[in-house]
C-alpha cells in the first residue's frame, strides 16, 4: 500500500461523525488526555483502550495524530496474534501514532461504524476521517508497511502532531524525507483541482522511473479523480442502472464506488461485465480494474480476491 493508497478508502467509507457528536459531551477524556487511558500491556501512552462512550475525543484527537483503531475480542485467536505486533509498532513511532484498542464484545457502536464484520478489525482515523486498513492478522512487515502508508498520508494533510510517550516528553519531529520534484508538483497541481497536470507529472515520473510505485498508485487515483470530475454521482448512477451492459457507464459506476470506499462494490460491477465482454472493451475494463487495484493497495486482501477471480476470467 503506497502513500496514495489510503485516501482512496477516506472518500466516506463509514461515517463517524454521528457517533462523535453523539458522545461529544459525554464524560470522555479531552484529546490531550486520551493516551493516559492506556492498556494494562502497553509500555507506553500512546496505546488505549477507547469506549462507545468517549470516541468523540478519539476523533478530536486524530486532528493532530493519526489514530490506529484496533477491534478485537478475549475469545479471537488472531486478535492475540495481531494486537502485540500493533502495539510494538505503534510505541516505535515515539508519539507519532496513537492505537486506540476497541473490545467488540462491549462497544457494538464502534463496531457498526467500523462495519467490522469480523475481527480483528483494523482502521485509522485521520483528520477526523476514517479509513478501513484490514482484517485478520497480517505479518509484521505488512503492518508496518501500513502504517507508514498511514503516516504519509498523514504528513500530507498536515497532521504531523505527537503525544507524549513513557517518559512523559514528546516525541521529536522526524525530519520528512524529501518527495521528488515531479510528485510534489502533481501533489501541487491536485490541490488546485488541475488533475490533467497532475497526470502529466505522473506519468513524467514513471517514464523517469518505471517501478515508482508512488507514482504509479497515484497516477491511478488522479486519473479516477478527472474522471469524476464534473458529474454528480446521481447521473452516474442513472446512466448506470439505464445501460447494464456498457461498459463505460459501468466503469464510472465502478470508480463512483470505489471514490465512496465501497470497494468489493466497484470490483464486483468490473468482474461481472469483463466476463460479458471481448476484445477491446475488455481490455479496457481490465486496465480500469488494475488502476483501481493500485488504489486500494496491492497488498489489500480485497485486491488478491478480486485478482484470482479476474485471473479466471481471462484465462
Amino acid at each position: 500500500m503506497s502513500q496514495e493508497h489510503v485516501p482512496a478508502s477516506l472518500g466516506g467509507a463509514v461515517d463517524l461523525s454521528a457517533l462523535a457528536a453523539r458522545h461529544q459531551q459525554a464524560a470522555s477524556p479531552q484529546p490531550e488526555a486520551a493516551p493516559a487511558a492506556q492498556s494494562q500491556g502497553a509500555a507506553t501512552g500512546v496505546v488505549i483502550d477507547i469506549t462507545d462512550a468517549d470516541f468523540g475525543a478519539v476523533v478530536e484527537l486524530s486532528e493532530r495524530v493519526p489514530v490506529i483503531i484496533d477491534i478485537w475480542a478475549e475469545w479471537c485467536g488472531p486478535c492475540k496474534q495481531l494486537s502485540p505486533v500493533l502495539e510494538r509498532l505503534v510505541e516505535a513511532q515515539r508519539g507519532r501514532l496513537v492505537l486506540a484498542k476497541v473490545d467488540a464484545d462491549r462497544n457494538p457502536q464502534l463496531v457498526q461504524a467500523f462495519n467490522a464484520q469480523s475481527i480483528p478489525t483494523v482502521a485509522a482515523v485521520i483528520g477526523g476521517r476514517p479509513a478501513p486498513l484490514f482484517t485478520g492478522a497480517l505479518p509484521e512487515e505488512q503492518v508496518r508497511d501500513v502504517l507508514e502508508q498511514v503516516l504519509a498520508f498523514a504528513e500530507q494533510q498536515g497532521i504531523t502532531g505527537s503525544v507524549p510517550v513513557g517518559d512523559g516528553e514528546p516525541a521529536a519531529e522526524p525530519e520528512p524525507e524529501p518527495v521528488p520534484p515531479l510528485h510534489q508538483e502533481a501533489f501541487d497541481a491536485i490541490e488546485q483541482g488541475d488533475y490533467e497536470t497532475a497526470i502529466a507529472a505522473f506519468e513524467k515520473a514513471i517514464a523517469q522511473s518505471p517501478r515508482d510505485a508512488e507514482a504509479i498508485a497515484g497516477l491511478a487515483q488522479v486519473r479516477l479523480l478527472a474522471r469524476l470530475q464534473g458529474r454528480t454521482a446521481d447521473e452516474i448512477r442513472a446512466a448506470a442502472a439505464e445501460r447494464p451492459g456498457d461498459p463505460e457507464a459501468q466503469m464510472l459506476a465502478a470508480d463512483l464506488d470505489l471514490s465512496g470506499g465501497h470497494v468489493e462494490d466497484a470490483f464486483l460491477r468490473l468482474l461481472d461485465l469483463i466476463g460479458s465482454l471481448t476484445g477491446d472493451a475488455k481490455q479496457d475494463v481490465r486496465l480500469r480494474l488494475l488502476d483501481h487495484f493500485e488504489i486500494v493497495g496491492l497488498d489489500d486482501p480485497r485486491v488478491h480476491a478480486a485478482r484470482r477471480r479476474l485471473t479466471t476470467l481471462l484465462y
